[in-house]
Parts: C-alpha cells; sequence; structure tokens
C-alpha cells in the first residue's frame, strides 16, 4: 500500500494496484504509437532492420519522429541527427531529477537511464513515496519499451496496408497522454504561464522551422516567464 496525502490533508492509503494501473496504461497507450513511428520510418526510405534499431537503441520518440521526418523532408543525414540529438538531451534534465528520487543501486542506473523519457519520468513524479515512484518507473519504462519495439517493426512491416498514420491518429497518442499527465500539476499561475507560452512558441515556429526544433525553442519559455516574474516583483 502507498500512503498519499489527500488535499485536505487526511492521509489515505492507495494499492500497489493502483500505480501498476497507471504505468501500463501509460505504456500501452503511448506503445501504440510506435506503430506510426514504424509508418512514418518506412515512408521515410528507412530500412525494417534500421526502425527497429532506431527504436532499440534510441528509444526517445519525439526524436525518432524528428530524425525520420527531416530525412523524408529530404534534409541533410547529419543534420537531422544532430536536430534529433539536441531534442533528446531533455533526458538528461530528467534523469537529474530522476537520480533523487530513484536512487537506484549503481549498477542499476546505466541500464535504468535508457528507460528515462516524458512517459516514465511524469509516471515517477506523480507518486507519492520513492518506493511507487520505482514501480511507477519500472512498470511504464518495461511496457512502454516492448510495446514500442514490437509496434515498430509491425508498423515497419504493415506499412502499405496501414497507409495513412493521421487517420488512425496514431501520431497523437504519445503527446495526448503526457498533456494529460501534465495538465494537473499545473496549480500556479507560473506553471501555467510557462505551459501557455510553451505551446504558443512551439506552434508559433512550427510551420516555418525544421521538425524538432520548435521544440527546442518552446524549452525558453521557463525562463523567459521567470525572468518577467522577476522584473516584476
Amino acid at each position: 500500500m502507498v500512503i498519499q496525502e489527500t488535499p485536505d490533508g487526511v492521509t489515505a492509503e492507495r494499492p500497489r494496484a493502483a500505480v501498476v494501473r497507471d504505468a501500463l496504461g501509460v505504456g500501452v497507450a503511448v506503445g501504440l504509437s510506435g506503430f506510426a513511428f514504424g509508418v512514418t520510418a518506412a515512408g521515410a526510405g528507412i530500412s525494417v532492420a534500421q526502425a527497429c534499431v532506431l527504436s532499440l537503441l534510441v528509444f526517445t520518440g519525439a526524436s525518432q519522429f524528428a530524425l525520420v521526418g527531416a530525412l523524408a523532408a529530404g534534409g541533410n543525414p547529419f543534420t537531422a541527427a544532430a536536430g534529433a540529438f539536441f531534442l533528446g538531451t531533455r533526458n538528461a534534465f530528467y534523469g537529474l531529477r530522476l537520480s533523487q528520487l530513484l536512487a537506484l543501486p549503481r549498477a542499476v542506473r546505466p541500464f535504468a537511464a535508457h528507460w528515462v523519457i516524458d512517459e516514465t519520468t511524469a509516471v515517477a513524479l506523480a507518486q507519492p513515496d520513492r518506493k511507487s515512484a520505482r514501480l511507477g518507473f519500472g512498470v511504464t519504462g518495461l511496457s512502454l519499451y516492448v510495446l514500442w519495439n514490437l509496434t515498430t517493426l509491425l508498423g515497419a512491416l504493415g506499412a502499405e496496408a496501414i497507409g495513412d498514420t493521421a487517420a488512425w491518429g496514431l501520431d497523437a497518442a504519445g503527446p495526448a497522454v503526457f498533456l494529460a499527465l501534465l495538465a494537473p500539476m499545473l496549480k500556479t499561475s507560473t506553471e501555467r504561464a510557462v505551459a501557455a507560452l510553451a505551446l504558443v512558441l512551439g506552434l508559433g515556429f512550427l510551420p516555418v522551422l525544421p521538425a524538432g526544433v520548435p521544440v527546442l525553442i518552446a524549452a525558453l519559455a521557463a525562463p523567459a516567464v521567470l525572468w518577467m516574474k522577476g522584473r516584476r516583483s
């Protein structure tokens, strides 16, 4: 059981089954979007083997989509790889926070680092204590890794049969789940201002900049809002 504090200050027990249920829900929902990556990779001229290796070794959906999207648009492979790399650096900042929260043994950390992504971070941070955070992180990472790689393979093999991924809505599954986890955490006006400015920056630069770059620019929302808040105070 997990002891969780309610808004009125009264503690309540939450079954560990609830942590597993939430983690599996995220892992399955986002893992299915691997179909979209497999199809997109095949459409960009990437072989089935190359798409599977990307999912196995890179395992960060936004960077993978940025890479194949840039290649599909005729971009230089080195430029596409650089953009995907810089987009993936956000996981390093997640790792700084999770290393303190999870406090995993040294022998386990290199393997756990491979699962430090948006979804595992969100699930772990949503838990009330270290033990449940570890459980949420592990279940989300394992289920998402297995399903993402399986659906990447199936998507790449069945690209012609699936057709247009936009018609299935698979490309929106990952962002939708992450937003659903993030929204309840935006409790202060500062947090909501950062989210709103990041949305404006990301969508505003989307039509004019290469894939992946608008996300990096949206990250400037946090220091910009904090700077403006400091000026007012």
